[in-house]
């Protein structure tokens, strides 16, 4: 059986219930300065739970979303913070564990639309590769919606020299395709001329994944999958918060794990989950692997 890479699951969600605070647009980053053990307790409770690629907990620190929020000085320091609270779960449990750099969507998830230019877009994602280069092991490009907000991510991405992880969310009604209905086939010649490292596809229902596997398999090369717990997204507006969403009931560690390793058996070589995914569904599906003949691989550059 090949290794897979076993990545972490969602952060801002876990968070919240640990917290107790009342989410804002700009939480899941507030939280960094607020209650930083929580950070660096949850990275490391995913670490023992099996994964091997953690992503940095900047989702909602890009410099568009902070100056929006009328913070935008806070960029660097929020930054700093994430990366140092990465660094110190990964040291703290002492494993092989890869840190993942984050280039999210800067205008709000699931906006297939860029609304500054192209040019624009890709020196803002510039302004988070320069803050994260040196200290992460690969940048991950995720939740991109259309094929222009992954080129944006991406082109800054590569200039880094570290290897690219994109990933794209999917919409959850019709035939696959990105939420701007986009075909994954277009979204991948999109940045078919930069050194791509994997191809996933991400914060979407796992019903919407397993619809898409055979497109995403096509493609060859390393592909992956880490859904969602949502029951659906539509609620959420830009410039909202996540407490308009609710979790599946339906959808505990079994079941997750369930999903996820029909991916591995169609081809994933990467796989973890996204919001409403905790450290108890890692754990599981790193079970799930092991007793399926896998070993968990760890990132290699």
């Amino acid at each position: 059986m090949t290794p897979i890479i076993l990545t972490d699951g969602g952060m801002g969600q876990e968070l919240l219930r640990r917290s107790g605070a009342t989410p804002t647009p700009l939480w899941s980053a507030k939280v960094l300065m607020d209650e930083p053990d929580l950070v660096r307790d949850l990275h490391a409770d995913f670490i023992r739970a099996g994964a091997r690629v953690i992503t940095v907990n900047t989702y909602a620190a890009t410099p568009e979303r902070l100056a929006r929020e009328g913070v935008g000085e806070m960029f660097l320091p929020l930054q700093q913070a994430g990366l140092d609270l990465a660094e110190q779960a990964r040291d703290a449990v002492g494993a092989d564990c890869a840190i993942a750099g984050c280039l999210p969507p800067l205008f709000g998830s699931y906006a297939p639309k860029l609304t500054i230019s192209f040019e624009e877009t890709v020196d803002l994602y510039r302004r988070i590769v320069a803050a994260e280069a040196a200290r992460v092991d690969l940048f991950l490009c995720e939740t991109m919606a259309s094929a222009q907000e992954g080129l944006a991510a991406a082109t800054a991405a590569a200039e880094s020299g570290k290897p690219v992880w994109i990933s794209w969310t999917l919409s959850d009604d019709g035939a696959p395709s990105l939420r701007s209905g986009e075909t994954i086939a277009e979204a991948a010649a999109a940045v078919a001329h930069l050194p791509i490292a994997a191809r996933l596809v991400n914060c979407s229902r796992p019903e919407t994944v397993d619809a898409a596997f055979g497109d995403l398999a096509s493609l060859g090369g390393v592909v992956g999958a880490y859904a969602n717990g949502f029951t659906a997204v539509h609620a959420l507006k830009h410039g909202g918060t996540v407490d308009v969403l609710s979790a599946r009931e339906d959808l505990g560690p079994e079941s997750y794990a369930g999903f996820a390793m029909g991916w591995v058996k169609r081809g994933a070589g990467i796989v973890g989950g996204c919001c409403e995914v905790g450290p108890e569904h890692i754990a599981r599906l790193r079970d799930r692997l092991i007793e399926a003949g896998h070993a968990i691989g760890g990132f290699h550059a």
